[in-house]
């Protein structure tokens, strides 16, 4: 069964990552010295972008493109139109640079401008080309481009499902520790699906993802560890795990997190804290008779005592989330 890789959504990360980075601390030339080289004007534009000087990264790239038909200028001009920055936000605009630069061979474009067939921004919607261009941004060695292909394979719909060429596609991301491809991958080792199962090499890519802070990935990693499936039984790191995957809001960990607290397992026994966890994870429909019943056995204190931490914890959620708004 395939059914919680196809579970995961199509990334719709458009962000292109500049492939250049202007270096800090150079002094500044003299007005005699020669005019700069292409790939120091280049890095000149992409530099600005990364300081927020949108306008002038603009007119750098503008100016390249004129002069040299560049296309990772092409590229950075179609970022700069796709998402409004510093100039009105044009996705049309954007995916005709975007198109011109993946023409001329740059990845980074080709990923682009697959997420805008993809999603329908700028051009009509069209599934079969977003693949084409994953597909050109993939081979080009575009992780990210390479997890979205796989996973369009894994879907059926812009091409004949085929879980093995997805398998091929997400390990091309998952060794450029892309999370997500990562955690795909492990799925499909763990159940067999497109490549011959592997618990081992599954728990290898959950801990790679994990490292990374994939919560998903945590979660099965930390199970495993629970289970000392395919890999060395440690209860008392598997707690932890969870915990910290707890701690970020997911409920599922919260729910295993409660489950190991509740029975003693990895970390001490704690009824009222188990209760309290519990009732986190069922406040977002992951429910538990088991974890029900340690909650009403408690006593009345005890029921109030967790009752307070649920409060206190949501108050401090809610804090944060108002913070990073």
């Amino acid at each position: 069964m395939i059914s919680r890789a196809c579970a995961l959504a199509l990334a719709s990360i458009a962000c292109i990552v500049p492939v250049s980075v202007l270096a800090q601390g150079k002094q500044t030339k003299p007005v005699s010295a020669p005019p700069p080289a292409a790939e120091e004007t280049i890095d000149l534009a992409y530099g600005a972008f990364q300081q927020g000087h949108y306008l002038t990264a603009y007119a750098i790239a503008t100016k390249r493109i004129e002069e040299h038909k560049d296309p990772k200028a092409m590229t950075l001009v179609g970022e700069i139109l796709a998402k409004g920055l510093g100039v009105k936000r044009d996705e049309q605009r954007a995916a005709y640079w975007y198109d011109l630069a993946a023409k001329a061979g740059d990845r980074e474009a080709a990923y682009a401008l697959a997420l805008l067939y993809l999603e329908g921004r700028g051009v009509e919607a069209n599934r079969e080309e977003a693949k084409r261009q994953f597909e050109a941004a993939a081979e080009r060695g575009h992780g990210r481009a390479a997890f979205n292909l796989a996973l369009l394979y894994i879907e059926g719909k812009a091409v004949p499902r085929d879980v093995a060429a997805a398998a091929r596609w997400l390990r091309v991301g998952a060794e450029q520790d892309i999370p997500d491809a990562q955690h795909a991958l492990a799925i499909l080792y763990k159940e067999g699906d497109g490549v011959k199962q592997d618990p081992a090499e599954a728990a290898r890519w959950l801990e790679r993802a994990m490292q990374l802070g994939h919560i998903p990935a945590t979660i099965e990693y930390a199970i495993a560890l629970f289970n000392g499936d395919s890999i060395a039984k440690d209860e008392a790191r598997a707690a932890t795990l969870f915990r910290q995957a707890a701690l970020q809001g997911n409920p599922v960990a919260q729910n295993r997190y409660a489950r190991v607290l509740a029975t003693g397992r990895g970390t001490a026994q704690d009824s009222i804290e188990a209760c309290a966890w519990h009732m986190l994870a069922r406040g977002q429909t992951v429910s538990d008779p088991m974890l029900d019943q340690v909650c009403d056995t408690l006593a009345p204190k005890a029921r109030e005592a967790a009752d307070e931490r649920v409060k206190a914890w949501l108050k401090g959620a809610q804090g944060s989330d108002q913070d990073r708004s």
